[in-house]
């Protein structure tokens, strides 16, 4: 997750030590904040520097950039009623950083009273209320349909023993391995790590045994912590994560591969199959071929040119060089060529220039950098990143996707398959027992899409041109297939569905636009992924009559794959793989395989 201005942040113990730190932090990449604590007076003041550290950029924000919440997190009704605030204030909640804490001055071995407010307090403060305000963080996010980071602020103590202040060692490694456990929910756009620092010169750091602080090379900058906890923010492939912040090796994820391994019980034998060798004889290359633009143009053959490259080495620490074995081809790649998809004017996309074209891919890892564990050589893996129509690309290691085997139907499954299941199931609140129409619904992500809807129970209407599509389609499962070469939308769906179609996934355009606006049901969705009938005019991508609407709603956007058929091979082949999947008879995705000798290799695995 991007930390950008708009974002919101609910911070326990925001009120001084790491949390102050960090909810200021927040602010200044322009994230509303919410502070929770005990202290009021303490609490106030951060609210007021948070808002003072952001003003600039919610200049003209209607309300607050920042409230303080007085609550004991121990007392779950008022955590949950800090919470509801923080989404009523703000709108909703993307993340979420537990950082409240407590020390026991005493032994608990020594401690002769009830514990209410000294063990037990530790208890309650260090690992149940952050285990309830996870539990409340992650039902809102959920409920709120969007991704969302929760970051529980732990402890060296959590890691190793700490036998001057054992409850405080416990309930810190509790949170350790509590967070841990969550990476499940990754599933469901949400993230959850643990930050685990060293000592840092707070109040409640200068509590700790001078000696131990010594030991340990002296106290922590909070920047340190700051960065850290922005780290696991950021990064997309950490889920369950959790990262040790010392003085004396910086920041390291713990345990290591080489501990966990030891312990680590797989679900299956699918997931050591990911990281599996099994190109281990790629040479890294001295130059490699891409395809670049080097003009604005919706003709993506005038657009673009292939270029022969040097590849710069050494790898940084942090990426990876993948062989790219087959690269898709998507209609919006003549607008990406165009510059349509930059903001600004004209002469504002043209400063791109140059840039590569292609939008997804899979390969194999050819090479990493010294700082990436998780993904060895030979690995086979999925990316959706710029520069795709390429043979070799360097890319960060955490933008790679492993997957079992490096197949065109993999690539089929990225931006088509994913724009499918994210405008049905996400946009389109699709359910079951509803009429579902596709347009254009032989093509690469429409094939998902008709699908997605069957599987779903829905009644599918499907339209296409040509009666190799219309069987194709039938296969498929589809209800109702419409052929516009022999039939008129407009009449079908007039005469055999009166009272409209419940939802309309729609990536064509034009004046098929304005039929499938018209059919809509009452409380009907319309979801415009496209419109492909105005890519190749004369001035390539253009409003129509309804004032640039499409274009607006589309600024916002196991199954069987098929792929087209056609084979084109290298690079240099892409304008040609573009060219016809504009032409119209194309059937499912097209792709492009860089390298012909891998396609071979791959079909005797």
């Amino acid at each position: 997750m991007e930390l950008k201005p708009g974002l919101s942040a609910l911070v326990t113990g925001g009120a001084s030590g790491i949390g102050k730190a960090l909810c200021i932090a927040l602010a200044r990449k322009g994230v509303f904040v919410t502070i929770v604590d005990f202290s009021e007076e303490n609490g106030t003041e951060v609210a007021s520097i948070v808002q003072k550290e952001n003003k600039h950029i919610h200049a003209y924000a209607r309300g607050p950039s920042a409230i303080f919440i007085k609550c004991d997190v121990t007392d779950g009704d008022a955590l949950a009623a800090a919470f509801q605030k923080h989404v009523d204030t703000f709108g909703g909640l993307d993340i979420c950083i537990n950082c409240a804490g407590f020390v026991n001055k005493s032994l608990v071995y020594d401690d002769k009273s009830d514990g209410i407010s000294t063990w037990r307090r530790a208890v309650n403060v260090n690992l149940v209320a952050v285990i309830d305000g996870t539990r409340i963080a992650t039902q809102v996010m959920r409920s709120q349909n969007k991704p969302g980071v929760i970051i529980n602020i732990g402890s060296v103590a959590g890691l190793y023993p700490m036998s001057y202040e054992p409850v405080y060692s416990g309930t810190k490694g509790g949170v350790v391995m509590f967070t841990r456990s969550l990476a499940p929910l990754k599933r469901h756009g949400i993230r959850v790590n643990v930050l685990c620092p060293e000592f840092v010169q707070t109040n409640m750091g200068e509590q700790v045994n001078r000696v131990l602080v010594d030991a340990l090379g002296g106290f922590l900058k909070v920047e340190d912590v700051v960065n850290g906890a922005f780290e696991l923010i950021e990064d997309e492939s950490k889920a369950g994560a959790c990262l040790w912040v010392s003085k004396r090796k910086g920041m390291v994820y713990w345990p290591i591969s080489e501990k966990e391994k030891n312990y680590l019980v797989y679900s299956s034998k699918s997931r050591r199959n990911l990281v599996k060798n099994r190109f281990p004889s790629i040479q890294t290359p001295e130059y490699f071929q891409k395809m670049v633009v080097h003009t604005l143009s919706h003709n993506f053959r005038n657009a673009t040119r292939l270029e022969r490259v040097r590849l710069q080495l050494p790898i940084e620490p942090n990426s990876t060089l993948v062989k790219i074995i087959y690269a898709g081809v998507n209609a919006s790649d003549v607008n990406f060529s165009s510059g349509r998809y930059f903001s600004g004017n004209a002469k504002e996309a043209a400063a791109h220039l140059p840039f590569d074209a292609g939008f997804e891919a899979v390969g194999i890892v050819a090479s990493v950098g010294d700082s990436v564990k998780h993904i060895k050589v030979g690995t086979p893996v999925a990316l959706m990143t710029f520069g795709s129509y390429a043979e070799f690309m360097l890319i960060p290691a955490k933008r790679l996707i492993p997957v079992p085997r490096p197949d065109p139907e993999v690539v089929a499954m990225l931006t088509s398959g994913l724009t499918a299941s994210i405008a049905l199931e996400k946009a389109g609140q699709m359910t079951s027992g509803q009429v579902v129409l596709v347009t254009a619904a032989a093509g690469g992500t429409g094939q998902f899409a008709v699908q997605l809807a069957k599987l779903a129970g829905n009644k599918v209407v499907a339209t296409c041109g040509g009666e190799s599509k219309s069987t194709f389609l039938s296969s498929l499962g589809v209800d109702r297939v419409v052929n516009y070469r022999n039939e008129n939308l407009k009449d079908v769906l007039k005469k055999e569905f009166p009272r409209g179609v419940d939802i309309i996934y729609e990536s064509v355009g034009g004046e098929t636009f304005d039929i499938c606006l018209n059919a809509l049901a009452v409380y009907g969705r319309l979801i415009v992924i496209g419109m492909i009938s105005q890519y190749q005019g004369e001035e390539g991508w253009k409003p129509q009559n309804y004032t640039g609407l499409c274009e607006k709603i589309l600024g916002k956007s196991q199954t069987v794959v098929f792929l087209d058929p056609k084979k084109f091979l290298g690079v240099a082949s892409v304008a040609d793989a573009v060219e016809y999947l504009h032409s119209g008879r194309s059937v499912g995705k097209v792709v492009v395989c860089m390298d012909p000798s891998y396609s071979q290799t791959l079909a005797k695995l």
